[in-house]
């Protein structure tokens, strides 16, 4: 058994098989004793001992049934500003809950208010009150805040039509004016005690308790996964404590923040390993800016794709076949051969293939890098919609860090959306499948058509980087080495606005600092600054270390870490990606979707990478929200 970590350590990764048709859709599949004893253990994991002031702290937060107001063109009572915590102080916590009118009886308690009672005989869409799912939007962004509704929502539509309660809670994030209350792990913290007020609820609101999904996209993908993977988990609880957070119900049982579901959209995650999976997939194939030869960070670049390697390597992932996923050393390129890296390759065909398979010619390529990245693509069936179930108050949507360099953090080099690498044109219309492939391969032939069979095969993974995926970020991609990333944000502390968080970088940079000093651009202080960085710690007495793996889904999903099986993880999920982003390694969605397979608490994982889109809530067919609700229909009514 491989040795449980908390403190993230680069190397090699295992990870799955070749038979990627295969592992994108398909369920998990689990060894009934296995998941029997990993809920023993699950359950003595997250077991919290109820207090007196616990039950006296929910009695201040249950919901007032004759508050609610009416939306009559969609039917719909509703209730905002409802807390989730007694010692909450920031405007964005608070939440707004979305009722099908079919599921209550309601009478006029005021002016412009309703007291409702539980109607459980009427059914929308096959649901009644006791058996609707319960989804929350959270769209957050580069981990900004989410604001807290003040009225009707009209986001909530579409999916209280489809019988669903829909609850938009406000959480704290990154656009907030006090930073250390709006970095990690304030943000899921907020959504946690959201949940759990819920439950503290459940016979004062229609909708299933039990049936929660959350949905979201880049930092709200993220959070989702976060959400999703550490359920119950007793990290949390000085936290939720903070806040007032409902750790019981009046009847002094405790209450819980698992969920059933998660959908996540090219979420910006696995912040422990982001930095050196990026230049493992993309920097190292990159050669200019601050990969340019004779510069420090080009050393370091590769430096980080080794470490890469061995935290792969260490890992434990495995494929459909139950083959470990490693990687090797190559002759070209660092660690570039092995299980792994056939297992991504593998994956980029098929998402090219699904392509092939989805489109319908004449096709035109037109922008993916719209207010969400969306991708707008004519003559195909690909979504280019608005992020999901987004609040109509809240902010745009936008890229999860900072743009480095010249180019936007999130868009294809040359500016080609729609356009990897620039072999495409924006707006450019391909009459046939080959005028297509010809377009790919204008910079050197790289992919091979099979018109009989209408498919396709890539010569290698350092070719579709090359030509679809160059790296769009500076080295440093997550964590920069001047602490400009969005994400050094995430990790604030009540005396510094922004922090260091990467242990691998931080020891790159201390062990080879005679290499690096030896080369352009290098700073001594870049070392002794993620050195100190690290030493601090939060309000709360937690280390950066711990606040990261608590913002990690890996750390509750790998028996690499320390975390796994100390959580209740959400049985659903469903994950997409725009496999051209430069936001974010391939590796980063692959490496979750594979963990979650190995997992016996999991009981599907629907995974995709979508070709040709980028940092968006990327569908390889249909409208993403209404793919989002069929998804949900189908967890729960198999």
């Amino acid at each position: 058994m491989k040795g449980k970590r908390r403190v993230i350590l680069l190397g090699g990764m295992v990870l799955t098989s070749l038979t990627l048709l295969t592992a994108c859709q398909t369920s998990a599949t689990n060894n009934n004793s296995s998941s029997a004893n990993t809920s023993k253990v699950v359950a003595k994991a997250t077991k919290y001992q109820v207090s007196n002031s616990d039950i006296s702290n929910a009695k201040k937060l249950l919901i007032n049934s004759s508050k609610w107001h009416y939306n009559a063109k969609n039917k719909v009572y509703y209730q905002v500003n409802v807390k989730y915590g007694t010692k909450t102080k920031s405007s964005y916590e608070s939440m707004g809950i979305y009722i099908p009118a079919a599921y209550v009886n309601a009478k006029k308690s005021g002016t412009n208010t309703y007291k409702i009672s539980i109607n459980t005989n009427k059914k929308v869409n096959g649901y009644t009150a006791s058996t609707a799912p319960i989804v929350m939007p959270i769209n957050t962004p580069g981990y900004s805040a989410q604001q807290a509704p003040t009225g009707y929502e009209s986001g909530s539509a579409k999916f209280t039509k489809a019988g669903f309660i829909y609850v938009l809670a406000g959480c704290r994030g990154l656009n907030q004016t006090d930073s250390s209350n709006g970095s990690s792990p304030w943000g899921v913290t907020d959504l946690k005690a959201a949940i759990r007020t819920l439950r503290l609820n459940e016979n004062r609101i229609a909708g299933n308790t039990n049936r929660i999904f959350t949905f979201g996209h880049s930092g709200g993908g993220a959070q989702s996964a976060i959400v999703g993977s550490s359920g119950n988990s007793k990290a949390y609880i000085k936290y939720l404590k903070a806040i007032g957070a409902p750790l019981a119900t009046t009847s002094g049982k405790a209450t819980s923040d698992a969920t059933e579901g998660a959908m996540s959209w090219c979420p910006i995650t696995s912040l422990d390993t982001a930095n050196e999976a990026y230049e493992w997939n993309m920097g190292q194939y990159s050669t200019s800016g601050t990969r340019a030869s004779g510069t420090f960070t080009k050393a370091l670049s590769n430096d980080m794709a080794k470490k890469y390697a061995e935290y792969i390597n260490k890992l434990g992932l495995k494929d459909s076949k139950n083959q470990k996923l490693t990687l090797k050393k190559s002759s070209s390129g660092i660690y570039t051969s092995g299980t792994y890296a056939e297992y991504l390759k593998a994956e980029v065909e098929q998402s090219l293939n699904n392509f092939l398979k989805d489109t319908k010619f004449p096709y035109t390529a037109t922008s993916m890098n719209g207010p969400s990245g969306a991708a707008q693509q004519s003559g195909s069936k690909h979504s280019g919609q608005k992020p999901s179930g987004a609040p109509s108050n809240n902010m745009k949507n936008g890229n999860n860090s900072k743009p480095s360099g010249k180019k936007p953090s999130g868009s294809m080099p040359n500016g080609g959306a729609g356009a990897p690498g620039g072999s495409q044109s924006s707006g450019k219309t391909y009459k046939t499948v080959q005028s297509y492939i010809k377009s790919l391969n204008k910079n050197g032939t790289w992919v091979k058509y099979n018109a009989k069979t209408n498919t396709a095969k890539i010569t290698s993974l350092k070719a579709f980087v090359t030509h679809c995926k160059e790296a769009s970020k500076d080295v440093g991609a997550f964590d920069g080495l001047t602490r400009q990333q969005t994400e050094n944000n995430l990790f604030a502390t009540t005396t510094r606005k922004n922090g260091h968080f990467d242990s691998t970088m931080s020891n790159l940079l201390s062990e080879n600092a005679s290499k690096y000093a030896k080369l352009k651009n290098y700073k001594s202080s870049y070392a002794s600054a993620f050195a100190s960085d690290l030493k601090q710690k939060d309000a709360q007495g937690n280390t950066m270390t711990t606040r990261l793996n608590m913002y990690n889904p890996m750390y509750y999903l790998s028996d690499y870490y320390k975390g796994y099986n100390t959580t209740k993880v959400a049985k659903y999920w469903r994950i997409r990606t725009g496999i051209n982003q430069g936001d974010t390694a391939l590796t980063v969605e692959t490496n979750l979707a594979l963990a979650l397979k190995q997992d016996s608490q999991v009981k599907s994982v629907n995974f995709a990478t979508v070709w040709g889109q980028g940092h968006t809530e990327a569908e390889r067919t249909g409208n993403n929200e209404t793919n989002f609700i069929k998804w949900v229909n189908k967890c729960l009514k198999n």
